[in-house]
């Protein structure tokens, strides 16, 4: 099955399907847009190419709302998709364990304090384009993970388990702090609740120009472990004797996951299960080479995303949902099959 996906032909058909999808979200929703327009206008916004597409018999509101509000959350939804999913990848190997994903280390936790603090302080400027509540919540997520991580270090390695417990710890100390806020600032409640169920809703080219730099940069960084992480498979004791520098390889990994993770986070809001969910289904169908599976993850963590958004802006129109709703309603069955799996398995 690995040497299957290898060919070009099996990514060729997730970058067609994730074509398919951006058209599709880009065309969804009360304004009756048309494929072949929305087509004229994606391609037209892409430089020396888009220069001889005609768009005179498109109404300008139409270029307005593909443009400049539907096109922005599609892409920003693939790339958090995308980097999340990486992420789960890699700290499903790293661990080697099946219910790792990109929060493990408490960085939902610290994103949605810092988040809570910045709309306690009723902090509503922007910085570099992009509001100080997704500023908040980025640096929430670092401190949270820095804590994490120097909790679970033991001189100069980070054990597995006390790196998980650790990320327990916090998490519930973090989570207890964003409740007591709540409790102080009972008005203040809605706005919180809303921004930890993650939402794409009113993101622009801004927040883009932010997250997709270090999200892309991250993910390659973790591609070049890729080999390593397979050896990992096998145990640090024998990757340890196969010359790879396991406490280096997991510092390296864990930093660059949480630097990812927090990118994501704090122009999205928490959005669970898709670090989780998508690198399982993609390991049943491509196996476990890192090689191919952190790519592949990414594509379909994407397209998953990009259709998770759509539906939460679409299906109860004008209301919208909140993503992370919808990827939790997706998520919560698969992570009860796979926890009936390891039962079976035990």
């Amino acid at each position: 099955m690995i040497n299957k996906f290898k060919h070009p032909r099996n990514f060729m058909i997730l970058l067609i399907l994730l074509f398919v999808v951006i058209i599709g979200a880009s065309i969804s929703g009360s304004a009756n847009i048309t494929a072949s327009n929305s087509i004229k206008i994606i391609f037209s916004r892409i430089p020396v190419f888009g220069e001889g597409i005609d768009l005179t018999d498109i109404p300008k509101s139409h270029l307005t709302i593909v443009h400049n509000i539907r096109l922005p959350r599609i892409l920003l939804s693939f790339i958090v998709g995308f980097g999340l999913s990486v992420v789960g990848v890699a700290l499903q190997g790293l661990l080697k364990n099946p219910m790792a994903d990109p929060f493990i280390m408490g960085t939902s936790s610290g994103a949605a304090l810092g988040a809570a603090i910045a709309i306690l302080l009723k902090l509503n400027m922007a910085f570099l384009g992009v509001g100080i509540i997704s500023v908040f919540a980025f640096f929430g997520a670092l401190l949270a993970t820095f804590i994490v991580y120097q909790l679970a270090k033991v001189k100069n390695k980070v054990p597995v388990t006390t790196l998980l417990l650790g990320g327990i710890a916090v998490g519930q100390l973090f989570t207890a702090m964003m409740s007591f806020i709540m409790v102080i600032s009972s008005k203040d409640v809605t706005s919180i609740v809303y921004w930890t169920m993650g939402s794409f809703s009113s993101r622009g080219w801004n927040h883009i120009q932010v997250a997709v730099l270090p999200i892309f940069l991250g993910t390659a960084i973790i591609y070049i472990f890729a080999k390593d992480l397979n050896i990992l498979l096998l145990g640090e004791s024998t990757a340890q004797n196969t010359g790879v520098e396991v406490e280096k390889v997991k510092g390296i990994i864990l930093a660059i996951s949480a630097l990812v993770t927090a990118f994501a986070v704090s122009v999205s809001g928490i959005i669970g299960f898709v670090g989780l969910i998508i690198p399982h289904i993609v390991r049943m169908l491509v196996g476990p080479d890192h090689r191919i599976l952190i790519p592949a993850s990414g594509l379909l963590g994407g397209i998953f995303l990009i259709v998770a958004d759509t539906l939460a802006r679409t299906m109860i129109s004008p209301t919208e949902i909140p993503v992370g709703i919808i990827t939790a309603l997706a998520g919560g069955p698969f992570f009860i099959y796979l926890l009936r799996n390891s039962k079976r398995a035990i």
